[in-house]
């Protein structure tokens, strides 16, 4: 079985030696002609690393030739193949630029976008790339109304926008579940002003109902009054803005036990007040 093994291992040495022998000879041949239809071989199989570094080394000969285009189009998106999204977006911004008027401007002009799309990481990390990648597909449909892609550009738009809005509903909730309810309070009203549209919009307005509810009765008696009055307010301004949710009746609960520990805080600063007298 090892003598098998070590066979094979020799085997598959061999053919790396060859394939690499092989690659060697087409990149150091003066043939441009030919070097260039192996880098297309190269590309067409896949094989984009060696496709790729084919194309590099043919910029000086073909510049400025008809064929320059689509090698600098295979170029780049031989990054992208490789899953290498940053250099493939710089390139494909690159591509625009040098080649203003082509009839691949649309599509290069959605795989730029697409590139950061790619980039976008998960849910628990920075979103920079997820913004970005959301406000360049707004920037795509805006350049190319009548675009093909418009729909997978919004669906982008919509899921880059829902990641967003549980990043920061995570966010809002941590708060909560750490009994830091102001910071709650704040993080979920955001949250529905980021998000007007959220189909979980109530439910961010009655945690923030709850939160302030929760800050006032964990404050010092001195604070609880206007606390207690904020949850009041928040809760009008749930109604108002929802009328018809299914939570509103939870959100009032909160409302009317706010204002019985109003009257409570007022009935005894009414006694101590007498009993000073």
């Amino acid at each position: 079985m090892r003598i098998l093994k070590t066979f094979l291992a020799l085997i598959l040495c061999s053919f790396l030696v060859v394939g690499c022998s092989k690659y060697n000879k087409i990149e150091k041949s003066k043939d441009t002609t030919y070097k260039l239809a192996k880098a297309d071989e190269y590309y067409a199989n896949k094989k984009y690393r060696k496709a790729q570094q084919l194309y590099e080394s043919l910029f000086a000969a073909y510049k400025g030739s008809d064929k320059f285009e689509d090698l600098y189009y295979k170029w780049a998106y031989s990054y992208y193949y490789q899953g290498l999204y940053e250099q493939a977006e710089a390139y494909f911004k690159s591509f625009l630029e040098t080649f203003p008027n082509s009839k691949r401007a649309e599509e290069i002009d959605y795989m730029k976008a697409y590139s950061y799309y790619k980039q976008s990481p998960k849910l628990e990390l920075e979103q920079t790339n997820t913004i970005k990648a959301m406000n360049m597909m707004k920037i795509f449909i805006s350049n190319h109304p009548k675009s093909e892609r418009i729909a997978e550009a919004t669906s982008i738009i919509d899921e880059s926008r829902q990641k967003l809005e549980m990043k920061d509903y995570r966010a809002a909730q941590l708060y909560y579940n750490l009994k830091h309810y102001r910071a709650s309070a704040i993080a979920f009203a955001d949250i529905t002003n980021s998000f007007p549209e959220s189909v979980r919009g109530d439910e961010y307005m009655l945690m923030v109902v709850k939160s302030y509810y929760k800050f006032a009765k964990l404050s010092i008696n001195t604070k609880q009054e206007e606390r207690y009055q904020q949850a009041i307010d928040e809760f009008e301004n749930f109604r108002d803005r929802y009328p018809d949710s299914k939570l509103l009746a939870q959100a009032e609960e909160y409302k009317n036990l706010s204002i019985n520990h109003i009257k409570d805080i007022k009935e005894y600063e009414q006694i101590t007040s007498s009993a000073k007298r």
